[in-house]
Formats: C-alpha cells, structure tokens, sequence
C-alpha cells in the first residue's frame, strides 16, 4: 500500500475538501492555503514527479487548473486571477511525493496579503470556499453552454 496522503484522499480514506473530481484527476482545498481558495489538482494516479507522469495526464491537469482557475473568476471568491504552479522535485520545495498543480486565485492589490498568506498558511472556512468554487464551476458550465448554443 502506498503511504502517500494524497493518494489516501484520492481514494477517500484521507479527509479532504474536494471541490471537483473525474476519472483522471481530484481537486481539493489545500490545508494550508496561501489564499482563500488555493486548490491543489492531483492525478489519480501516482507520480511522484515530473518523470514519472504521463504527459496526457499532465495535460489534464493543466486543463483542469485553468478550468479551475476560470471558475473561481465566477465564484463568489471573485478573483481577479490566478498562479497556476507546480513544484517538481524537492529542490523545487516539492512537500508532497505526489504531482500536484496549486492554484491559487489571486486579486488586484493583494500582495501584502498574499505574502502575509504565504506565511501563515490558515485554512479559509473550507466548507464555504469549497461550496463558493463548485458554484463557480457550475457557472462556467452554464456560460460555455449558452455560448455553444448561440
């Protein structure tokens, strides 16, 4: 058995506040969020770097943060933008032995709290965030439905 902690989330034997999921990959909110939001995308399948991922799974993770980070534009967070990073590695500060892109919604003028964030690393009302970014995903759905349809 693999004894890595998002692996265990994945399966659902580890909490965690998922805010979307598929066959490929799980979002969830980071625990030690450096803003309100800050979701970390995961493939389902273990990698523990850059190496050792599929580059169509790569795609879909990337996919998937820009999804996420569009929704959270329409989500009650409101964000302005996002940084979309991944840490490959250790000497990359890689914590976690498991892929995984942040993505962390971003607002004009928000640097001081962002550094101050990237200090503290608090968690933000995760159940309410969680709900404020499935809102937000359900939104970009709705848009991008009436945009196909007319």
């Amino acid at each position: 058995m693999n004894d890595c902690v998002f692996c265990r989330i994945v399966a659902g034997t580890a909490p965690a506040t998922k805010v979307y999921e598929d066959d490929a990959v799980c979002a969830f909110l980071d625990i030690r969020p450096i803003t309100r939001g800050h979701t970390l995308v995961v493939p389902k399948q273990h990698a523990t770097e850059l190496d050792d991922l599929d580059p169509e799974l790569g795609a879909t993770i990337f996919r998937t943060g820009h999804r996420l980070a569009r929704a959270l534009r329409r989500s009650g967070l409101a964000s302005d933008g996002a940084n979309l990073v991944l840490n490959d590695g250790t000497a990359a500060f890689q914590t976690v032995g498991h892929v995984h892109l942040h993505v962390v919604p971003r607002k004009h003028g928000d640097k001081l709290s962002f550094a101050k964030g990237f200090l503290l690393r608090r968690p933000h009302e995760p159940n309410a965030t969680a709900a404020a970014i499935r809102a937000g995903i359900t939104a970009l759905d709705q848009s991008e439905a009436e945009g196909a349809q007319g």
